[in-house]
């Protein structure tokens, strides 16, 4: 430790060599001279001026704090200030500094240790060349019951006689003798006023004026009982920081915060939660935020030296109740913890709004309490009480400042365990949404999936596959793979997903849907404008889309740089169709995709994967495809059971590419739930497509839907003869749907218009979207094809 004496402005009376090896300025340079040359700031006073204000309204202070070095390093110390008093009410300040920015060996940072020791108190002393006391702190007269009246002007041997006051007298000598610092360490016991003995230890050191010389020699006296006690706190913390922080589940670090807390300097504590750093949704509380209404919270920790806490009423997880103008609600506005030493349930009036808590603290013995807020930065994150019941010693501030040190090394493994929740939460809330909740087939096919993520942790990652109903009874089947895996590559598939869906309700070719998805990754990839400097995110993936038609049973399939789909038929013969590879969305190469047409056997089993299923650190792709060959050779299996055996060697293994499975059975539809016809394209057509729709609907024993039917086929089929020039296609099938197609020779789409009061004309496709529960238009070959649904319900 270095000392220096100040007066009451501030200026520097006296200095040590201490203080000159710590701060570089020997005695001659900082006598009469203001301690602000060596402190850079005033903790959080403006001025010297007034942080000596500061200092004497609170009889002192301690904390930690920066001094600037002669060769201009600032150093990070802890600094304490004492108020000694002389005669005639005179004061002075005794500031001793210890250098917290070097490396301890010992339990806990600098600053906890210091903010621990300077809770001891300390006796101060300082005498004169003739070893008279010139100064005293209050704190002596507490250590050895001598009062300042009867030590001021007095030696040491005239207050207190014996050999060992002549013992520490000659120490003083050989240090005003020597300038320096000594340390005497003697085991004696002083009776103190209350009666009682302690061991001490004292320090001296040198004080010097401004010509270096001998002035006076101050002693510094502690309680070696109080040091001790900050020993043990220091070890306690240690054990924290070794035993805190293992886990990222919140529950179970609350509730090693209360087993670390029982009985190492608490009866029984609890630890509650806002309930949001429990669920990982929400916003969270910040501190001084706190209105009329209280945050919920939760228990997540309870200890107790009594087995099974008879002191709580409520356990773990259980919604725990505040009266509101209990201490706790001003924990949480100030963020500030609470003290109570003496804690009386009879006299305390908040206590008697909670009659369950006030019957537990009072069966059980509750004298002692500490209420510290639970927080990291201004985010409030609970609330730690600790409280004594059967040791009879109150809490103090030293117990106070240990538990917030406690509280504030476990709030930083919580609020790890918080955030870690708060991402797990919203990654499993993301895939949960980006991923289909239910597939659906419709009438065409059977289906079943499976997806392992690369990030077991987050259960997300790039890969994705949809299953999308699309008009005439048929579906979209799609498998993609983004480039990475986690959180990024999870937000890319989403969009990817996205545009799948929006590509395919436009009833586009698998081909040329590509094409376009292949426009829309490539754009993803572009820098941002507003952000020039930034790197632009890796961007690309993979995909297969294919489209099944239960009616004519051909899957018409087109991939961009993803291995082919397998096709088992109905005997188990596996075969992988030759489909062009094409590249990969978004490289940039200008390549067309190709689409491959193929008829299916009703009941052949289609496997849409990514390549995480066949390509392993082990095997490669050919042996990973026949080991899913064979893993789905068994026709006679359910499609879950399939997928299980396919994906069965994966679990349990640290994979390193997300696994994705769609299994297909194909359907189709029998030839009476399907009727075509081909009309002219004549003034004819209309009426004989209303009379073959009505006489096909009561074949079906769908009477009701007649009249809409007829409505939309007129007006579908009017379109059709006005704007095509060849022939005209009629088409119902009977699925889930009812679906009325008209197919002609036009390429160009139709859209709704919005027909004015006196037009004669715009209001045919209206009346078809208020008739039908969708409807649309889809591309083919030499034409295009309207479309309109309508619920079999209604015609029932």
């Amino acid at each position: 430790m270095a000392f220096a004496l100040l007066d009451e402005r501030g200026t520097v009376v006296a200095w040590t060599q201490a203080a000159e090896r710590l701060v570089g300025y020997s005695a001659g340079d900082m006598v009469g001279r203001s301690a602000a040359l060596v402190l850079p700031s005033f903790g959080d006073a403006p001025s010297m001026s007034v942080f000596v204000e500061q200092c004497r309204a609170r009889n002192g202070w301690s904390g930690a704090m920066a001094v600037r070095h002669r060769d201009g390093r600032v150093l990070d110390i802890n600094l304490r200030i004492s108020m000694v008093q002389g005669r005639d009410g005179a004061v002075r300040w005794l500031a001793s500094v210890t250098d917290i920015g070097v490396p301890s060996g010992e339990a806990g940072s600098g600053s906890v240790r210091g903010s621990l020791l300077d809770c001891a108190p300390i006796g101060v002393v300082v005498r004169d060349l003739e070893l008279r006391c010139t100064w005293v702190n209050d704190v002596m007269e507490g250590h050895d019951g001598i009062s300042p009246g009867r030590r001021l002007g007095s030696r040491l041997t005239d207050a207190w006689s014996g050999v060992e006051a002549e013992t520490v007298e000659a120490v003083m000598r050989q240090v005003l003798r020597s300038g320096s610092t000594k340390v005497h360490e003697y085991r004696t016991w002083l009776p103190t006023s209350l009666g009682q003995e302690h061991p001490f230890a004292a320090s001296f050191s040198c004080l010097q004026g401004a010509d270096g010389q001998a002035l006076e020699v101050c002693t510094i006296s502690v309680d070696v009982t109080e040091s001790r006690r900050a020993r043990e706190r220091l070890a306690i913390l240690s054990e924290v920081g070794t035993r805190l922080g293992r886990t990222l589940d919140v529950m179970q670090t609350g509730q090693e915060l209360a087993d670390l807390a029982v009985p190492l300097f608490a009866d029984f504590v609890t630890v509650d939660l806002e309930q949001s750093v429990l669920c990982g949704e929400g916003a969270p509380v910040r501190v001084g935020a706190v209105g009329e209404r209280l945050p919920v919270f939760r228990r997540a920790g309870l200890a107790s030296i009594r087995p099974g806490a008879p002191e709580s009423a409520w356990m773990g997880g259980e919604v725990v109740p505040r009266p509101p103008d209990a201490p706790f609600f001003e924990v949480l506005r100030t963020g500030r913890s609470y003290l109570e030493p003496f804690f009386d349930t009879v006299a305390s009036s908040w206590i008697d709004q909670d009659s369950i808590r006030a019957q537990k603290m009072r069966e059980n013995g509750l004298h002692s309490v500490m209420l510290v807020p639970i927080r990291v930065r201004r985010v409030l994150l609970g609330v730690a009480v600790f409280m004594r019941t059967e040791n009879p010693v109150p809490f103090q501030m030293a117990d106070l400042l240990l538990a917030e040190e406690f509280v504030s090394r476990a709030a930083v493994s919580l609020d790890n365990a918080r955030q870690y929740t708060r991402e797990q939460t919203t990654a499993l809330a993301l895939q949960r949404n980006l991923l289909p909740h239910r597939l659906r087939g419709g009438t065409a096919i059977e289906v079943a999936s499976r997806y392992l993520p690369a990030d077991i942790d987050r259960g997300v990652g790039g890969d994705w596959f949809d299953v999308i109903p699309l008009s005439g009874a048929r579906v979209a089947l799609v498998v993609g793979d983004v480039v990475g895996h986690g959180l990024n590559a999870a937000a890319t598939m989403g969009r990817l997903r996205t545009a799948v869906r929006t590509l395919a309700d436009m009833e586009l070719p698998p081909d040329e849907l590509l094409a376009h998805l292949d426009d829309t990754v490539q754009r993803l990839a572009e820098p941002d404008a507003d952000a020039p400097d930034e790197i632009p995110a890796v961007v690309g993936a993979t995909c297969l889309y294919a489209v099944y038609d239960p009616v004519t049973r051909k899957c018409t399939m087109a991939a961009a740089g993803h291995p082919p789909p397998a096709i088992i038929d109905p005997q188990g013969q596996v075969t992988f169709p030759d489909l062009p590879t094409g590249a990969p969305l978004g490289i940039g190469l200008v390549i067309p995709f190709e689409a491959v047409e193929l008829e299916l056997p009703e009941g052949s089993l289609l496997a849409l994967y990514t390549d995480g299923l066949i390509e392993t650190r082990e095997d490669d792709i050919e042996e990973g495809m026949h080991r899913l060959g064979t893993a789905l050779a068994q026709p006679g299996r359910s499609l879950e059971d399939l997928c299980t055996r396919a994906i069965e060697p994966f679990h349990g293994q640290a994979e390193c590419d997300d696994v994705t499975l769609l299994l297909v059975r194909t359907r189709s539809l029998s030839p009476t739930q399907v009727a075509s016809w081909t009309l002219p394209s004549d003034r004819t057509a209309v009426r004989r497509a209303r009379n073959l729709a009505a006489c096909q609907l009561a074949e079906w024993g769908l009477e009701g839907l007649e009249d809409a039917t007829k409505l939309i086929v007129s007006e579908l089929v009017t379109n059709a003869v006005r704007h095509s020039s060849g022939p005209i296609g009629l088409r119902l099938i009977q699925h889930q749907v009812l679906t009325v197609e008209v197919s002609d020779t036009d390429v160009c789409s139709p859209r709704m218009r919005s027909a004015r009061t006196m037009d004669e004309n715009g209001r045919g496709l209206y009346l078809v979207a208020q008739l039908s529960r969708r409807w649309g238009c889809r591309p083919v070959p030499g034409g295009k094809v309207v479309w309109a649904e309508a619920d079999l319900a209604q015609g029932r």
